[in-house]
């Protein structure tokens, strides 16, 4: 019985010990931020919005792990560190496609201002990752003047070897193929062997 009383008076002991440190605030030491993004962010989401009109919708602040998944082939040991990798990695503005919200573009702004600026050192890990998900990596340095007309211009360029329904190959031949395949020569073919004496 008198174990029972102790217990009793310890967990009470316990109990008003949580409480306190409770209403002082301790376990949830947060306050609202006055901002959710940086004047230059919302300036460039602003610039962004009226490039891209309604053909995009802009997601901002996206982790790479939101917008990647991995290949069902890929062994234990990859996944894992690979998942690992990516899980501190986040996008500035991510454009996705208004019917289904499909990933279209990712967008990341290079600030070089500071003691180690903003993302101005390229991370190859992240650009490696949206390129074998083949998602184009988009890389924006900070500067004041932009229009929206020059961020259309940049995004366009950057999806626009994507847009091409018949890609041509990267190098042209000469044969047209409605062309005859035994159509005589044009001009005299030489021979590469010297002429014999």
């Amino acid at each position: 019985m008198e174990l029972a009383i102790i217990l009793m008076m310890l967990l009470i002991v316990v109990a008003i010990g949580a409480i306190k440190l409770n209403e002082q605030g301790l376990s949830f030491p947060f306050k609202r931020k006055t901002n959710l993004f940086s004047k230059v962010e919302r300036s460039f989401l602003e610039l962004i919005e009226q490039a891209v009109g309604s053909r995009y919708r802009v997601v901002c602040r996206v982790r790479l792990t939101d917008i990647l998944s991995l290949r069902q082939s890929t062994d234990k040991k990859t996944a894992k560190t690979a998942l690992l990798r990516a899980s501190g990695r986040q996008l500035d503005f991510v454009l996705c496609d208004k019917e289904d919200m499909n990933p279209v573009v990712a967008i990341d702004l290079v600030h070089n201002q500071g003691k180690e600026g903003y993302k101005s050192q390229r991370d190859w890990f992240t650009s490696g990752a949206l390129d074998a998900a083949r998602i184009p990596h988009l890389r924006i340095k900070v500067k004041s003047g932009y229009t929206a007309q020059e961020i259309r211009e940049c995004i366009d360029n950057k999806l626009a070897p994507l847009q091409r329904k018949d890609p041509k190959p990267l190098i042209q031949g000469t044969l047209n193929p409605d062309s005859n395949i035994d159509k005589k020569p044009t001009r005299p073919l030489r021979s590469s062997r010297p002429a014999a004496a």
